[in-house]
């Protein structure tokens, strides 16, 4: 086989991908828990900031005076849920597919938009 880095573009496009061989199997294994923390941290991150949990705990901090004892109960609740979370997405993904999974969660999260959206208009 030829050297990969004498492949034009369009035939290095052509290649499929594959680590490189200055990549060993420990830097794929780090680029790959790297890449899922990061993407994990970032949407939980940008779904959780500023929702009714995080205004709880902002209302709990203020009220108790006790700052570090609300984070650290807030930090092992969210813990708690978050291994729930885990644990019951592996045990669905024995017996479901990822894509019937998605789609039973997204007709979950359909059904209660509609109902909070029918609840705000009809006063219920």
């Amino acid at each position: 086989m030829s050297d990969p880095s004498a492949l034009t573009p369009a035939q290095s496009e052509a290649q499929p991908d594959r680590p490189s061989a200055a990549q060993s199997p420990a830097t794929s294994a780090r680029s790959n828990f790297l890449s899922a923390f990061a993407s994990t941290f970032i949407a939980i991150f940008l779904a959780e900031f500023g929702d009714k949990t995080q205004v709880a705990v902002l209302l709990m901090a203020a009220e108790s005076h006790q700052p570090w004892v609300v984070f650290l109960g807030a930090t092992i609740a969210l813990i708690s849920t978050s291994l729930v979370g885990v644990l019951l997405g592996q045990l669905l993904a024995r017996w479901v597919s990822i894509k019937t999974l998605e789609t039973i969660v997204g007709a979950i999260l359909l059904m209660v938009s509609v109902s909070l959206l029918w609840e705000a208009m009809v006063g219920g």
